[in-house]
Order: C-alpha cells, then structure tokens, then sequence
C-alpha cells in the first residue's frame, strides 16, 4: 500500500509499505477514507525529535473497517470510524479514570501511546491507505455511514478534542475572558470552542494575517498580531486588564515577538527566532492573580534543535516567582481524546458544532510532499490539510 514516509529532515515521501494484517483477536483494519497532517507532525519532519527514517506518519485518522479480529464484539466490515490519535488499552489505571493519553499498557515504559509518532509504541500512521486499530472495541468510535461530515469528523482524531482539552485544562467557564496564544489548528479549535461555551471575550494570538482572520470570523475572537508589539500589551489594553484564563497552542517552538522581522511577509519557520519559554511567560503577565492556564502546546524532554543547551534538555527559563506570587494554576498534557470525542461527534451530527471550517485543503495522499512544505513554512491560506488515500 502507498504511505507517507519520512526520509530526514524536511523530507518526506510517498512510498509503497507493507498492508496491516490482525495481529490480534482485538485488532481490525481500517481503509482510511481521510488523514490529516498534523502541527505535531511537523516537529519530526523538521528534524526536531529522534525520528528514524522509515517510520509512517499519520496520528489522525478515519475510515473504514475492512478487516475484523475475532474478539472484537462491536465493530463490523463495513463501518466508519475515527480514532483517537491516542492508542490506549483501556483497562489500566490511567484509562480507567479517563487519562486515556497516558495508557500504561500499550508503550511499555512511556505513559501514552499514538499512530505514526516517535517515541509513542510500535504503531505505523495512518497516512496511508490501511491501517491497524489495536484494542478496537475501545479505540474506534462510531460514525454515521456515508461520506457527511467526512472534514469535520476526520477533525475528531486530534484538534477539536485538543483544542477542547486547552480550554478544560484551563477550567474555562461561560462569561470568562481567555487569551489563546497560536492560532494554527489547535489554537483555532481552542478558540471555537471557548466560543461555544460561551466565554466573553476571546484573543487570540498569531503573527499570520490568514490565521487571525479565521479566528476572528469563526470565533468572534480579537485578533492579536505579535508582529506589531508586545501581544500581552495588547490585550492588556484592548481588555482593559488582564483576562481570567489562558492557552498554550503553541508549544516549544515559540518565537519571541520581541525578535520579529516586520519589515517582511515570510512567516516561515525561524530557528533564529525561537524562545520555547515565551508563551508561557506570556500567560504568566495577561492572566489575573488566582487564573488558570491550560498547556496543550507539545514540549518535550529532548530537543534536537533547541536554540540553546538548556531547551535541548527540555529546560525552560520559566517565571515561577510571578507564577507564585499570582497564585496561579496550570494544567498540562496532551489531550484524552475519547474524553471528548463521542460528545463532540454528535455535536456536529446534531448541527451545534461544525469545525470543518478550519479545513484548507483535501489533497491525494501523493501531494502529502508538497503540503507538508507548505505547511510547514506557514504559508498565507494553508491552515488545515487533510490527505484522502
């Protein structure tokens, strides 16, 4: 079968694999119908982790099943699923109080496992024609049968449920205030959903023109462009204080708005630019005393390319003391997907969310090259891509 594989750094390329097979009774495989390409995949394809070459990309997936192992009691040939970007077991501790992200089982000794992730288990991606599901009865959830709703189901594997996640992790309630640093997809979901829950005022921070005027037509969220000065200044002023809770859709690959070139319209990736603390610190200065913050972003205990030797060890020069004395809360880690998901799903089939508007492109699983080029440079109008094998 053809399959996005990675090369090395800035290289990847569609390639024929070998098809999944059952490996055990509770496994089935999926025709995948659509995957998308995700912020995080970006973090290898840069070279940005320990991924070795060979390895499938692809955590958000969907499809249909095709293959069926005997033990499984709830799926059927026939049906169309989404999974969780999460493989999870869903017996162990962790998946039995809801924390199916850090499942214990699946990726012996690492709490978590994903499709096509280094580090994250034996499982290939899903950016693919086939793919194994391990423990389906548990990973695989329902969809209706047809092709309605295919962007924003295939959304279900990953950036609504996280997007969701940044906001539950910040404990954000109807009437709140909330800056969102990072409108790329996370940070656009985490904005919807801050909108359908019904906080008062949204802002969201980026320095793609693109990017804030989707937040700002979907989301009814203030854009704050970081190109133009401090972003925490911004909202500071246009608020008229600081906001009740905060967002991280960013992670360790922040830029510092103190070093950006404004006098050009490339936002492409700048390793120059980077400052993994910055986002962080941000939502440390604009959040009120006793508010919370919710870190979806990816950091990670390893970085390859950080700009400096502590971020390289996963070090971050955070301001605790103003954290301290501001008597905030944090809430980390990536998201539990099937905490959401099945919620989510019948919020879209129930017309009460539709997220697929984040959606740019639906490309043949054979340009996946050229979108992650795209993608990965930030260009004007490239927010969302979804591959259909």
């Amino acid at each position: 079968m053809r399959a996005v594989v990675y090369q090395g750094p800035y290289d990847v390329a569609v390639e024929e694999v070998d098809d999944p097979e059952i490996e055990h009774p509770n496994d089935v495989v999926v025709d995948i119908t659509t995957s998308c390409i995700c912020g995080s995949d970006l973090h290898m394809y840069e070279g940005r982790t320990a991924a070795e070459e060979g390895i499938v990309f692809g955590h958000e997936n969907m499809g249909i099943v095709s293959e069926v192992g005997e033990a499984v009691s709830t799926l059927e040939e026939g049906d169309r699923v989404v999974m969780p970007f999460n493989v999870s077991c869903g017996f162990c501790q962790n998946c039995e109080e809801g924390y199916t992200g850090f499942c214990t089982n699946v990726n012996p000794g690492f709490a978590g496992g994903a499709y096509g992730y280094v580090a994250m288990g034996p499982y290939p991606g899903g950016q693919a024609e086939k793919l194994r599901v391990p423990y389906a009865d548990h990973n695989a959830l329902k969809l209706p049968e047809g092709r309605e709703h295919e962007d924003a189901f295939s959304l279900l594997a990953d950036i609504f449920p996280t997007g969701w996640h940044g906001t539950e992790l910040a404990n954000l309630e109807s009437g709140e205030s909330v800056a969102i640093f990072g409108a790329g997809p996370v940070g656009l979901m985490a904005a919807y959903s801050a909108k359908i829950k019904g906080a008062a005022e949204i802002y969201v921070v980026d320095q793609v023109p693109s990017r804030l005027e989707l937040a700002e037509e979907h989301c009814d969220a203030h854009p704050i462009d970081f190109s133009e000065g401090d972003p925490v200044d911004q909202i500071i002023e246009e608020h008229g204080g600081m906001v009740d809770k905060g967002v991280d859709a960013v992670g360790y690959q922040a830029t510092d708005p103190d070093d950006v070139d404004t006098d050009t319209e490339d936002y492409s990736y700048q390793p120059a630019k980077e400052n993994p603390a910055v986002v962080i610190n941000n939502l440390i200065r604009v959040v009120r005393p006793t508010g919370e913050l919710g870190i979806p972003g990816l950091y990670v205990p390893e970085d390859p390319g950080a700009p400096d030797d502590m971020a390289a060890q996963g070090r971050l020069g955070i301001d605790f003391g103003k954290f301290f004395e501001k008597g905030l809360k944090c809430g980390t880690g990536q998201c539990n997907v099937k905490e959401y998901n099945r919620y989510l799903r019948d919020m879209i089939i129930e017309g009460r969310a539709d997220p697929s508007w984040v959606v740019s492109h639906r490309v043949d699983l054979e340009e996946a090259p050229d979108m992650y080029e795209a993608f990965d440079a930030r260009e004007e109008g490239v927010t969302k891509v979804l591959l259909e094998p």
